[in-house]
């Protein structure tokens, strides 16, 4: 049988990028999205080109308990150990803390962290009693630097960077490695309209790459944090 991955927010971006990645593998695939179609569309082009995968998708919006609920229920009925779970759902609102409006940083809350928080604590029981599996939690580079169109994104970023830290801490005598991923600027639908040539910036095909990289190490290595800028640096 296939090992078996999640990846929240599959659809698009790093995260299409990472569901390609891990298929191309041999992994069987457990992911989400707010669009069904767009699901129905990753999982037909997914089917085709690896015919033996598994892909399991659900339609569900992260921001809301409700949504994150669904995918767990997903991952007890498909009732299989889970190798790698992946937190890569997140939304990015430009801002500023003074004059951003209400509710912003409520919504990137519970997208970018309690999506994250919730669905771990969903999953991780079982991979403690199987004591192997590996968590990556995609953070920012503004995890670790503020800048001043952050506002409550960046504020969202820092709590990931601190529940993973966090949560490497708890696992490791489970032997259950976790990474916080922290990528620059990448292309990816959170840059449209933005007047930049492509190779200003990281691939999501390369940040999928290194994310495979880390998880195929042997189990007496762990990377905690992996820092990805754009070559010529942050935009």
């Amino acid at each position: 049988m296939n090992k078996l991955v999640i990846v929240t927010g599959g659809t698009k971006g790093i995260g299409k990028a990472l569901v390609w990645k891990f298929a191309s593998q041999g992994f069987d695939i457990i992911t989400c999205a707010r669009n069904g179609q767009d699901l129905e569309h990753l999982k037909s082009t997914i089917l085709a080109a690896y015919p033996g995968t598994q892909i399991y998708t659900c339609a569900a919006d992260l921001s809301e308990p409700s949504g994150r609920a669904e995918v767990i229920k997903l991952v007890k009925t498909v009732d299989r150990p889970v190798e790698v779970l992946i937190n890569n759902a997140g939304l990015f609102v430009q801002g500023q803390i003074h004059n951003e409006p209400e509710g912003v940083l409520e919504n990137q809350i519970q997208t970018n962290l309690m999506s994250a928080y919730e669905i771990t604590r969903g999953v991780v029981g079982r991979m403690m009693e199987k004591r192997k599996g590996s968590i990556f939690n995609i953070c920012s580079i503004a995890s670790i630097m503020a800048y001043e169109n952050g506002g409550s994104y960046t504020i969202s970023k820092f709590a990931l960077l601190g529940m993973t830290k966090v949560l490497r801490e708890e696992m490791k005598p489970y032997n259950i490695r976790v990474t916080a991923v922290l990528p620059g600027a990448t292309l990816t639908a959170s840059w449209d309209g933005a007047d930049f040539p492509q190779e200003r910036f990281i691939k999501a095909e390369d940040v999928a790459d290194s994310i495979f990289g880390i998880y195929n190490l042997s189990e007496h290595t762990v990377v905690e944090e992996i820092l990805l800028r754009p070559q010529l640096g942050d935009l």
